[in-house]
């Protein structure tokens, strides 16, 4: 397998990175839309342990999600330096020798940790500029540390204390959500978000023509949530109101979305909206993305509370297994992957 982070630099694109012009993104000082900021929502413990300041924590963060789908959190409880440990100890290992990552390159996506390069969904035509991580992070068990990296020396312990410390945050975050919509706290807990944790690692290495390539398709998440650590490099873009923003840093926040699970349960009041990455020429870029999943044979539809005559059910029910063959299928597509399970009339 040919990752980009096995070349010490890349003097030009190769033609299977070109992107038609049709396909390409702005440059990312000239992005549309580049004026519009993300909501950044304040987790202090000090406001939630209040009733008040709770409910209005939890407003913002309904609100934020209704007109963006995307909202920034800080003093969100995940400390700095585990933050920083784990992006240093996997940017360590995209930079080790080729030969010592060759064992975890793999397409087989049952895998509990493998490294490949561009996205599956590329169906053999144009290729991102990405290198990737797949993982299984959470719950932590023994078995499950040792499919991870022995090397770097330090991955192992700070990928567990991360994905510990972002499985704290996202459940807080699933808990405000279901107060702000008026749902039972509890509502998001148990199988809907109890599924096996995913985390993708996405390294973007600098790209000599940044206006040819994409880091990333447009897509939306298949799952319920989607906590990304972005780091201080810009070029995750989001899709709002018909154009592309791009997502500033915020130091020391996380950026959260929502997934098409969420979209469904909530009857498509929190939508799961369409966000791409772009390259750039000047630094390499890393993200790390921790996917809040449902088990494989949770039964998802919209919550009886967001049906009304109003507002009647817009998809049918399904299990989440079957969600996940969909949007293979549909190779990512929002459209196409909803349109499996949209019920008609809506």
């Amino acid at each position: 397998m040919e990752l980009l982070s096995n070349r010490p630099a890349h003097a030009s694109v190769p033609d299977k990175y070109v992107f038609p012009p049709e396909k390409r993104a702005a440059l990312l000082d000239d992005a549309p839309g580049s004026d519009v900021a993300l909501p950044v929502v304040d987790l202090q413990r000090a406001a939630l342990s209040d009733p008040g300041r709770r409910r209005l924590v939890a407003e913002e963060i309904v609100k934020a999600g209704k007109e963006f789908g995307f909202f920034q959190v800080v003093n969100h409880g995940v400390s700095e330096d585990v933050v920083r440990g784990f992006r240093e100890a996997s940017a360590e290992f995209f930079a080790m020798p080729a030969e010592e990552k060759l064992p975890y390159c793999s397409d087989d996506q049952s895998k509990p940790f493998r490294v490949a390069s561009s996205t599956s969904y590329d169906r053999n035509q144009t290729r991102y500029w990405r290198d990737y991580l797949k993982l299984r992070c959470h719950p932590v068990s023994d078995e499950l540390v040792g499919h991870w990296p022995a090397k770097p020396e330090s991955f192992r312990s700070s990928l567990a204390e991360f994905s510990a410390q972002v499985h704290e945050l996202a459940q807080t975050l699933l808990l405000l959500i279901a107060e702000g919509l008026g749902l039972d706290g509890g509502f998001f807990a148990g199988d809907l978000s109890g599924g096996d944790t995913q985390m993708n690692v996405n390294y973007y290495p600098p790209c000599p023509d940044p206006s040819v390539t994409l880091g990333l398709l447009p897509h939306c998440d298949r799952h319920l949530l989607t906590v990304l650590s972005q780091g201080d490099v810009a070029g995750l873009q989001a899709r709002y109101r018909g154009r592309w923003i791009l997502v500033r840093p915020v130091p020391g926040a996380f950026i959260i979305n929502f997934g098409h699970q969420m979209e469904i349960v909530t009857n498509g009041v929190l939508a799961s909206v369409e966000h791409r990455a772009l390259t750039n020429s000047a630094v390499a870029r890393m993200s790390v993305a921790t996917l809040i999943m449902p088990k494989m044979d949770c039964l998802i539809g919209p919550a009886p509370e967001m049906v009304s005559e109003e507002n009647p059910a817009k998809f049918r029910e399904f299990v989440f297994r079957e969600f996940m063959a969909a949007y293979d299928t549909a190779a990512a597509s929002r459209e196409d992957v909803l349109e499996y399970f949209r019920i008609e009339d809506h």
